[in-house]
């Protein structure tokens, strides 16, 4: 009987050194789970922020995008005025020196 009290005192040592094991195994695991909850909000903050500063950025790229689209209509149109401007005076410029060469051989023909 007394055999019997030594191998069970010995199961009973081996259980509680396993017992043992595993509460500890389980408390690192308990760290290693928090250091990765910190992370994981630590992570999600920057993604918020990150997210927050690329909403702003898309406003303003829309923006400046809107400008640039108005400031290419306003040159379109402002070139095409001026290349109306531009033919006018050259027909203008046309018409004068014809009109010009009309009035100089108009004087030059008649007798004084």
């Amino acid at each position: 009987m007394s055999q019997q009290g030594a191998a069970l005192q010995s199961y009973n040592n081996e259980l509680v050194k396993c017992i043992e094991e595993l509460c500890l195994k389980r408390e690192e695991l308990s760290r290693q789970i928090l250091k990765e909850e910190e992370e994981k909000r630590r992570l999600q903050n920057e993604v918020r922020l990150l997210s927050d500063k690329l909403a702003r950025v898309n406003e303003s790229l829309a923006s400046k995008m809107a400008s640039r689209h108005e400031f290419d209509r306003t040159i379109a149109e402002t070139e095409a005025a001026y290349l109306k401007i531009l033919e006018s005076s050259q027909t203008l410029l046309h018409v004068l020196k014809r009109e010009t060469g009309n009035l100089t051989k108009a004087t030059e023909t008649k007798p004084s």
